[in-house]
């Protein structure tokens, strides 16, 4: 019986351990983008608007991941030099387009205007979360109807099925 009982608990110990080092420390990192890029330092340390970036967020329902262009507006002279910013400006220059994962996916039964939003005046860490905290996006939670609708309560907007449903 002891016997049975050790293997339990070296098998349940050896869970807790993989568990601990494989999970834990990925848990909340976000999608591994196929070149860094910390929304911390661009949003948070350098101040840099969202808007600058995803420029198409006010006139358009996506918010868009933006183009390389974008990035090369500062780093054409900015930390040039430092190796992520090298590889950037290689994909640039040589024309080699970078595969960015998105991050927040809405199914496609579902309409969302970001244009909407913005020009009521709804801050986008509402639904984002406080990305200038975060190096990698996390999705504060997931884009499901309850928090739509309440967030549409909140703020006395259409309940009107038709209005997110295509």
């Amino acid at each position: 019986m002891n016997k049975w009982l050790l293997a339990a608990a070296a098998v349940a110990l050896f869970a807790l351990t993989w568990r601990g080092y494989y999970a834990w420390p990925r848990a909340g990192l976000g999608a591994t983008q196929p070149l860094p890029f910390s929304h911390r330092v661009h949003a948070g340390v350098k101040t840099v608007s969202c808007l600058m970036c995803h420029n198409t967020v006010q006139a358009s329902s996506h918010a868009g991941i933006p183009p390389l262009e974008t990035c090369m507006l500062c780093h054409s002279r900015v930390i040039v030099a430092y190796p992520d910013i090298k590889e950037l400006r290689k994909h640039y220059y040589g024309h080699i387009p970078l595969a960015w994962k998105r991050v927040n996916i809405l199914p496609d039964y579902v309409k969302f205007e970001h244009s909407q939003h913005i020009n009521r005046s709804i801050d986008c860490g509402h639904c984002h979360g406080n990305v200038k905290e975060m190096d990698r996006i996390v999705p504060p939670q997931e884009f499901k109807m309850g928090f739509c609708i309440t967030c549409h309560k909140t703020y006395n907007a259409t309940h009107d099925c038709f209005t997110c449903h295509r």
